[in-house]
């Protein structure tokens, strides 16, 4: 029997909210739909939690930043409740978190009925260093799910190739980047580093992108994206590797299936075999020199 796993990445848009009960409607009215599809595991993006400074408020992006914090406590909870409901491991959309020492975090729970595992943002972009202060996390975990482990690199994160090797390394048949950008290009940058990720590990990557526009936020005025769920181009896939691919900038699911033995089968069995490969030295071949020709 297939080793399956259904995946839903969604392409969440911000809006201007009503009230809490409204954004609560929301959630509820975006999961039931997800579980209904079949899906196992949700993917939503990175700072969907900033659409809730529409209600919070704040006139600069330090002020919805505290103004943000009392919240989280509420957010947490909802996620908490439909993974348990519904029966679904979700990526909740990443919040930017204080901490006790005054840092901020960007960071995000991986829910299961079981509970929830934290995970952070390891490398800043420009804007959220520079503009924001947002720090950088520190570790990195692989949540095992039963019949499969997830690795999760937050939007920026993917395009390191070193962060995501370090959870396949651990384990993870599946990455999940959940992603804000508000330019094509920055959007093409993480789908980019995506397929890269899932050619180089020989793994699956779900992208879930934020869509939309927030004219009272400086930090998610304008969101563009696709969802995209990709694997190795190789044996047993399709050639550019891409499984599914959401319609651009449009809000919904994207609904994929996965067949986990697939990934086993192209590790062992490949045209190439990356995942074994990155444990031979030919790729580290002693230093590199700068030469001029003689």
């Amino acid at each position: 029997m297939t080793h399956a796993l259904r995946v839903a990445a969604w392409q969440y848009p911000v809006e201007q909210l009503a009230s809490w009960d409204a954004w609560l409607a929301k959630l509820d009215a975006g999961f039931t739909e997800a579980a209904a599809r079949g899906a196992r595991l949700c993917v939503v993006p990175e700072y969907a939690a900033m659409e809730l400074t529409s209600l919070t408020g704040g006139d600069d992006l330090a002020a919805q930043l505290d103004a943000l914090q009392p919240v989280l406590p509420g957010y947490l909870d909802a996620y908490a409740r439909l993974a348990r409901r519904h029966d679904l491991a979700i990526v909740a959309g990443s919040f930017p978190e204080r901490l006790a020492s005054g840092e901020v975090r960007n960071r995000l729970r991986v829910h299961a009925a079981g509970g929830a595992v934290t995970i952070e943002k390891l490398q800043m972009t420009r804007f959220e260093r520079e503009r924001w202060g947002i720090a950088p996390g520190a570790g990195q975990a692989v949540v095992d799910l039963g019949g499969f482990r997830l690795g999760v690199a937050i939007c920026y994160d993917a395009e390191f190739p070193l962060v995501v090797r370090r959870l396949v390394a651990a384990g993870a048949d599946v990455i999940a980047v959940p992603s804000c950008t508000d330019t094509a290009a920055g959007y093409q940058r993480v789908r980019v580093a995506c397929q890269a990720r899932a050619l180089e590990n020989q793994c699956y990557v779900v992208q879930a992108p934020l869509v939309g526009v927030a004219p009272w936020s400086i930090a998610v005025d304008e969101n563009v994206g696709s969802a995209g769920v990709f694997a190795p181009p190789d044996r047993g896939f399709p050639d550019d590797g891409v499984i599914a691919l959401g319609p651009y900038s449009e809000p919904g699911w994207l609904v994929a299936d996965l067949d986990l033995d697939a990934i086993a089968r192209v590790r062992t069995d490949g045209q190439v075999l990356g995942h074994r490969d990155w444990a031979r030295p030919g790729h580290l071949a002693g230093d590199v020199t700068l030469v001029k020709p003689a």
